[in-house]
């Protein structure tokens, strides 16, 4: 049963007036910006999350290429990604709303399609992919959708400080038991004959890892991700990210909070990422950042909200938009080329490229992706995924094509 649509629920104001803002899709394709930047070393470097930094890159310029991504990136736009994953909660439910649908079997059928999409996309290219992990959190989401707005953001809050005091308490146990950096390994090099071999060895390779993957990844990204979902629920119905801003008297004192904290942790993580991996001083690290890097994420999402207001801001906020309108799509298509670069379903370069010329590749694939964006949202109401997720949860063929 739908609720009258002007009935507050647990405090929150009616969903169906929840706009869809051009600043939020801008949000999700700088989002893409620092999942590829993190997602390519997965597939340019075989020893990434080893237990040992690559010895093929020992130079300086190498490990500070890996200190840059680790701080400014790793486990820092997943949870942007997630935060607006929670935000178009919102306007799902706003959809359903002014349809006068029932919102819960949408939204099941949604998130049953893009497990699947996760999982096809998983065992074929990325076996590090996270919609699996989306799908099934986005049902923890639906089920918790009646708690009040200060439930949600204690319950946002407790998950990741919980998560972050196991992981700091396991680094300590390491560096007690004097583990501080990882031994070395040969498997990476073998991992990397396999994937560049040919295209069944990255297909034999992705299925032989992707459930052990999912299981770290539900470990090291879900509560999190889950806490994430839950801000971005909250922001959406509260209309934070709405102008004028709610937030926007207190946006300097929250930035000299959140920004030196969040850097700071980032720092942290980086440096024990890059040039101590594998033991309990990256561990203790990871659990700091769990701690610090949402204030980092969150301070991103300022500077860029206040950025877009400038001349300059709105022309980079119009060429993000289309972008963060297809994300599934360029998600999907950022493993695609990444596959073909240096897996054996194309040229297979794992393990051959100079770093920075893999920093090259990233800005070039962006360009690419923004460009092809633009040119597909000219013509196209949804990415083609987008369209196909819509179609399963609407039960209807969604139009193609923009109407003139």
């Amino acid at each position: 049963m739908n609720l009258p649509l002007q009935q507050p629920v647990n405090g929150y104001p009616p969903a169906t007036p929840a706009p869809r803002l051009q600043q939020v899709d801008a949000l999700r394709g700088f989002a893409l910006f620092g999942i590829l930047a993190v997602n390519i070393w997965v597939f340019s470097d075989s020893y990434y999350g080893a237990a040992v930094s690559n010895p093929a890159h020992p130079s300086a310029i190498d490990h500070a290429i890996r200190f840059l991504i680790s701080t400014l990136f790793e486990a820092k736009f997943y949870l942007l990604f997630s935060f607006l994953f929670g935000y178009s909660f919102t306007l799902q439910l706003a959809s359903a709303e002014r349809s006068q649908s029932a919102f819960v079997p949408r939204m099941v059928r949604r998130q049953l399609a893009l497990l699947v999409i996760g999982l096809i996309h998983g065992a074929v290219l990325f076996h590090g992919e996270i919609l699996s992990l989306y799908a099934l959190l986005g049902l923890a989401l639906l089920a918790l959708r009646h708690l009040s707005a200060r439930r949600a953001l204690k319950l946002a809050v407790g998950l990741p400080v919980c998560s972050a005091l196991i992981f700091m308490a396991l680094g300590l146990m390491q560096l007690a038991q004097g583990s501080y950096v990882g031994a070395p390994v040969s498997e990476p090099m073998d991992m990397a004959l396999l994937i560049g071999s040919s295209a069944l060895g990255a297909l034999d390779f992705n299925l032989s890892q992707l459930p052990q993957t999912i299981v770290a990844l539900w470990l090291l990204q879900g509560p999190s991700t889950l806490a994430m979902f839950l801000f971005g629920y909250v922001a959406g119905r509260r209309g934070w990210l709405v102008a004028p801003y709610v937030f926007a008297a207190w946006k300097g004192r929250l930035l000299s909070v959140m920004l030196p904290i969040g850097l700071g942790g980032a720092l942290i993580y980086g440096y024990t990422a890059a040039y101590a991996p594998g033991a309990g001083l990256e561990t203790l690290g990871y659990g700091i950042s769990e701690l610090t890097a949402p204030l980092l994420s969150a301070s991103y999402v300022l500077l860029l909200l206040g950025a877009f207001d400038s001349p300059l801001g709105e022309r980079v906020c119009r060429w993000l938009a289309p972008m963060g309108r297809m994300s599934l799509s360029n998600y999907l298509l950022q493993s695609l080329l990444l596959s073909l670069i240096f897996t054996g379903y194309g040229l297979g370069l794992i393990n051959t490229l100079d770093w920075a010329l893999v920093l090259l590749i990233v800005i070039a694939l962006y360009g690419l992706q923004l460009w092809l964006s633009h040119l597909w949202m000219r013509s196209h109401q949804y990415g083609p995924c987008e369209w196909l997720l819509r179609a399963v949860t609407l039960l209807a063929r969604p139009a193609w094509r923009k109407t003139r």
